[in-house]
């Protein structure tokens, strides 16, 4: 593609990257339909099991109980039939974009003894370095708990889930319908730009593509309001009165609450180790 066209190609790769993405979560769904541990348990204990292990996390000062955290998780994923190579590589290639960027100053600006020298008289201190892998431990075991829940749970369970605990109704409503919607309106854009593509030869100059881009973006927004307002109106031809209902009820089983008992205990226990 030349110059004047990477423009429009960056928007269009980046709008079926994401693309891509949301249809791995088929991948999601084949594992929360197997027989697992996770699986098989009720989603109020698996929401509020996760909710205490993240403040657990989140409170330890302590790399060693951290790392026990991570431990539990990847062993609870693979008693939940979930591939360990997947999370892992799901989590340990995100970071280096995201973590790594916060991280990786911590390393020289963070004041201590001097750990290793680098060139450029840069200078990595022993508590940038601690500052560093704290920071990459919790957010690498986070995200493994929460892709956790998220791949052994469907996503209208957690939502029902969400709604018995007392979440706002607004707030499930919202990421309810934000995660059933977003699919179709990237599908509707990567359309839109696969439909431009069909019309135009050649490449178009640097102001022609500003040009597309807008009105893609404003017919996009268009298409978006029409949408939630049909929806909104079929959603109460079908008796939506701005309440959540589900036609599965929950019941926490004896193996619900051991478990539950479990993973609250090394939570609380994490929390005590880890002062």
């Amino acid at each position: 593609m030349s110059r004047r066209g990477s423009h429009s190609g960056t928007v269009e790769h980046g709008l079926q990257g994401i693309t891509q993405t949301l249809e791995r979560s088929l991948f999601a769904h084949e594992i929360s339909v197997q027989a697992g541990l996770f699986q098989g348990l009720d989603a109020r204990a698996k929401l509020l099991s996760v909710l205490s292990l993240l403040i657990a996390v989140g409170l330890s000062r302590s790399l060693a109980v951290i790392g026990m955290i991570y431990l539990v998780v990847l062993a609870l994923a693979w008693g939940s039939a979930i591939p360990l190579g997947s999370l892992v590589r799901r989590v340990w290639l995100a970071l280096p974009f995201f973590t790594g960027v916060i991280a990786l100053p911590a390393l020289f600006i963070t004041p201590g003894p001097p750990l290793l020298g680098l060139p450029l008289g840069l200078v990595v201190t022993r508590t940038g370095a601690v500052t560093a892998l704290f920071l990459l431990l919790r957010v690498s075991t986070s995200l493994s708990l929460t892709l956790l829940l998220v791949l052994t749970t469907p996503w209208n369970t957690v939502l029902s889930a969400l709604g018995v605990l007392r979440v706002p109704d607004v707030f499930v409503l919202m990421l309810g319908m934000t995660y059933r919607y977003i699919y179709l309106l990237l599908r509707v854009a990567n359309d839109m730009f696969l439909s431009r593509k069909s019309r135009v030869v050649g490449s178009l100059s640097r102001a022609d593509n500003q040009q597309m881009l807008a009105s893609i973006a404003g017919a996009l927004l268009g298409k978006s309001l029409d949408l939630s307002s049909a929806v909104y109106l079929a959603m109460q031809s079908r008796g939506f009165r701005g309440t959540m209902v589900t036609l599965k009820p929950f019941k926490m089983q004896r193996r619900d609450w051991f478990w539950s008992a479990i993973l609250g205990s090394i939570a609380a226990l994490s929390i005590i180790l880890g002062r």
